[in-house]
């Protein structure tokens, strides 16, 4: 506000002066609220807030120079206590290599013995090659030569020497269903439904990895079955997780076919549901757990608010990050009054 619309203010009398003073506070305190959400936002991170890792702001120059004085005291103490740094792990370090597995899971050994001696270059004979007590050991793992095997069931007819009558064989339920074996559709519905292959290139994988052709439409059919026949196995889950004392449930985001959809879970110690939902309202959370009356452990999210306060238990790892968010908080507001304190004032004032 200029000078001149200052004093027209004052001069329209103290009705209108109290009126502008009040709408100029107001807009003060809505500006400074959106400060502190602002604020509030950039100091948020994946340690006190739900944010994922993966969206924290890389470290400022202050923390980098503060790991690598870390590092540095580190290295000069093991430098004052002797101790020789080599390149690579340090001493202590947890590998990371292979490990081998029992001999009661290997199917083939294959020994390998030295040709000659490495100090005279004297050839060893075979009478001379006995085992040794610990011999180097390494293991490679591959794939035999995979191929469909392909079974050619006949029907074959015969005539009745009474009556003259033609009777053809049937063929048994478990194949009439289907050119393609129980162990070959559960291969495809597992790398469909579970590694989320798409029809189109499960029909390539078919060809290129097992030499039979499957095309879309039978990939699509093969899921489809798979679908009806697990439609059981899958109630009986449903009710096993819900009939549990006590529930895990979270949502998160989800695409499907390039469009936004929210996955929900319900899990336990031993099974867990999955359900793709169009959003996170209550009304999928119903659709997910019905009129579950056991312990429902979950974040905050207001989808959850319709649950009995007394049978539902909040994320301890949300809790620590709102403690972490809340302390920050307090040391800041607790900083300010120091400096407040500190701030030398002026005679005049």
């Amino acid at each position: 506000m200029e000078r001149a619309e200052a004093e027209a203010v004052y001069d329209a009398g103290r009705e209108n002066c109290v009126k502008a003073i009040l709408e100029l506070a107001g807009r003060c305190k809505r500006l400074e609220d959106r400060m502190g959400r602002l604020e509030e936002q950039t100091r948020s991170s994946s340690l006190n807030s739900s944010k994922a890792p993966s969206s924290d702001p890389p470290k400022t120059r202050k923390e980098r120079r503060a790991e690598a004085r870390a590092k540095a005291k580190e290295w000069a103490r093991a430098d004052r206590e002797g101790v020789e740094r080599k390149a690579g792990g340090q001493p202590g370090h947890r590998g990371a290599g292979r490990e081998l597995a029992p001999e009661d899971q290997i199917d083939e050994i294959v020994d390998h013995y030295p040709s000659g001696c490495g100090g005279c270059g004297r050839e060893f004979g075979e009478s001379e090659r006995v085992p040794s007590r610990r011999p180097g050991r390494h293991q490679v793992s591959e794939l035999p030569p995979v191929a469909v095997v392909l079974t050619e069931h006949r029907c074959h007819r015969l005539r009745c020497p009474d009556c003259a009558a033609k009777t053809r064989g049937k063929l048994p339920t478990e194949v009439a269903g289907s050119a393609f074996g129980p162990d070959l559709r559960a291969a495809v519905v597992t790398m469909t439904a579970r590694s989320r292959v798409s029809r189109r290139d499960m029909s390539d994988l078919a060809r290129d990895l097992f030499g039979i052709v499957v095309s879309v439409g039978s990939v699509e059919a093969i899921c489809q079955r798979a679908s009806r026949d697990l439609a059981e196995p899958h109630e009986a889950l449903l009710a096993s997780v819900l009939g549990s004392a006590a529930l895990n449930i979270d949502e998160t985001g989800w695409s499907t076919a390039g469009e936004g959809r929210t996955l929900w879970t319900a899990t336990t110690p031993e099974a867990a549901i999955f359900r793709v939902a169009e959003d996170r309202h209550r009304d999928r959370l119903d659709q997910l757990i019905g009129d579950y009356s056991g312990i429902v452990c979950s974040d905050r999210w207001w989808a959850y608010d319709r649950l009995d306060p007394e049978c539902r238990q909040a994320c301890w790892q949300h809790l620590k990050r709102d403690f972490r968010r809340h302390d920050a908080h307090q040391d800041r507001r607790r900083l300010k009054r120091e400096m407040n304190r500190s701030r030398p004032s002026c005679a005049s004032c």
